[in-house]
């Protein structure tokens, strides 16, 4: 997963952690279709392996029609199995090095780093492609948040790209622009009525 452009974020879209597959694929369709996307990470709730192949197996589909990367929360064997993009680790630089090694030098291997820098560096030199930092905001989780800092900080003096995510609004989105390289918007964007039109004001904000 590589940026196009450094000055300009790109979007990494979240699946909601629960979906029906009847109609979720064509609301992902809709949106996929209208708002340039770098990845899509299927990020469900649920440790049911074959509600997680089925569900893999559907926004795949939709995914590489529009030619964007498919990867999965945690699962690295469902990712091997399944023939996905990559992996999404949560567990910050703990498993970067197995995951790597599992799915080859091509895979997409990303980290959750929550707010720790230290995490997030030690998953770059263990091959990470990417490490995300969040929540944004304090809304969510224990209310610890990855502050401007954090990204102003990796941007200037770290490679590898990074991702910022959590609890996103049209405000933060605008602050952090010029200091991280993805934003990962999920919730901020199923939650809504009409999915398509929250993201693309969210985009909007990111132009500033």
């Amino acid at each position: 997963m590589t940026t196009q452009d450094p000055d300009a974020p790109q979007i990494y879209l979240v699946t909601p952690p629960e979906f029906d597959l009847g109609t979720f694929p064509d609301r992902l369709a809709r949106v996929l279709g209208e708002v340039e996307t770098a990845c899509l990470r299927l990020s469900l709730a649920t440790r049911d392996e074959d509600r997680l192949m089925r569900a893999a197996d559907a926004v795949r589909e939709v995914a590489h029609r529009v030619d964007v990367a498919l990867v999965i929360d945690t699962h690295v064997m469902l990712a091997d199995r399944l023939g996905l993009d990559g992996v999404h680790l949560v567990d910050g630089a703990r498993s970067v090095r197995t995951a790597r090694k599992t799915l080859g030098p091509d895979a997409i291997v990303g980290a959750w780093c929550h707010q720790s820098r230290h995490d997030g560096m030690t998953a770059g030199e263990h091959g990470a492609d990417y490490v995300a930092f969040g929540p944004v905001s304090g809304a969510l989780g224990d209310g610890e948040v990855a502050e401007h800092e954090l990204f102003a900080w990796w941007t200037e003096m770290i490679e590898v790209p990074v991702v910022a995510e959590g609890g996103l609004t049209p405000e933060l989105v605008r602050s952090l622009a010029p200091v991280t390289d993805f934003f990962a918007i999920g919730e901020e964007i199923w939650r809504e009525e009409d999915p398509l039109a929250a993201l693309q004001s969210l985009r909007d904000a990111m132009r500033g």
